[in-house]
């Protein structure tokens, strides 16, 4: 079984594993409802979106509807930077996802230093959020990064506001760039210090595509595939304490993913790691 933590401070004891809904952008409506029969099945009770993220909002409020609100922790984001912008965006989730509030409401992607000082200015999107919070649109607030500067943005963040929530890149290969770990570790036991929920992306990165992004998989980057592989990525994440990890953004990979992380098992050994990124050849996503 999938085990579960406190996620933060916010008081939801969450499944470490979380369903990344960026998986619903581009499916059908079948194709939605066998994603929802996998998370029903191995008790995920925690999905994360976006409104940037297609169709996936529109996919998810039927599946309210029908399980219950307060089946599901519910988050979304916004990669809006101003506060009418913010704050329009974040009501459109709303309605898109037929809810009267959102459990988690996050600043998406907020990395690059420009938009950073944008949206945490007085006129920006982190306004709109603490406006939503306390009209009882949104109950926490996160913020999201990718990239190599996403963990010390993170810090930075922190610094500016209480954010109840982070997320950015963890996994095997990115760790090996001594800069990036560095940055991870300052961040990982910082939030552990003031009880910030962490969340993690990019688990199953083989590494950047070759060439042309293909339409399948609709991952931003080149996923590994095999079960066994798989198993090692997603321990290599859950052995860490205190982190939760985003299941990827498609949705045939699912269930290998959530298969991992339901069996469990031993976790991986350095040698382990060290074995499956040379014999896949495994590079950093972000260089």
């Amino acid at each position: 079984m999938v085990p579960r933590a406190p996620f933060g401070s916010t008081g939801h004891e969450s499944r470490r594993t979380l369903f990344g809904a960026a998986a619903l952008g581009r499916v059908s409506e079948a194709e939605a409802d066998r994603a929802l029969e996998l998370v029903l099945r191995y008790d995920l009770d925690h999905i994360d979106t976006a409104a940037s993220y297609g169709d996936s909002e529109l996919h998810i409020a039927p599946w309210l509807a029908r399980e219950g609100r307060d089946r599901f922790f519910l988050a979304t984001k916004t990669g809006k930077r101003t506060h009418a912008e913010a704050r329009d965006e974040i009501r459109l989730s709303l309605r898109r996802l037929g809810v009267d509030h959102v459990d988690l409401i996050q600043l998406h992607n907020l990395v690059d230093r420009t938009e950073w000082e944008i949206a945490m200015g007085p006129d920006g999107a982190l306004r709109a959020a603490v406006e939503a919070r306390d009209a009882g649109l949104a109950r926490f607030i996160g913020v999201t990064g990718h990239g190599l500067d996403a963990p010390r943005r993170h810090r930075e963040s922190l610094e500016r506001f209480p954010f109840d929530s982070v997320l950015f890149p963890y996994n095997a290969t990115q760790l090996r760039n001594p800069a990036y770990a560095a940055d991870a570790e300052t961040l990982i036991a910082l939030c552990g210090d003031r009880g910030v929920a962490m969340q993690t992306i990019k688990s199953i990165t083989l590494g950047p595509w070759p060439g042309q992004r293909p339409p399948r998989p609709t991952t931003w980057y080149e996923p590994l595939t095999d079960q066994g592989d798989i198993d090692v990525a997603v321990r290599f994440v859950l052995a860490r304490q205190g982190l939760f990890l985003n299941t990827p953004s498609d949705i045939e990979l699912l269930a290998k993913v959530l298969d991992a992380a339901d069996r469990g098992g031993p976790l991986p050994t350095d040698a382990d790691v060290d074995a499956l990124v040379r014999r896949r050849e495994m590079t950093p996503l972000f260089a």
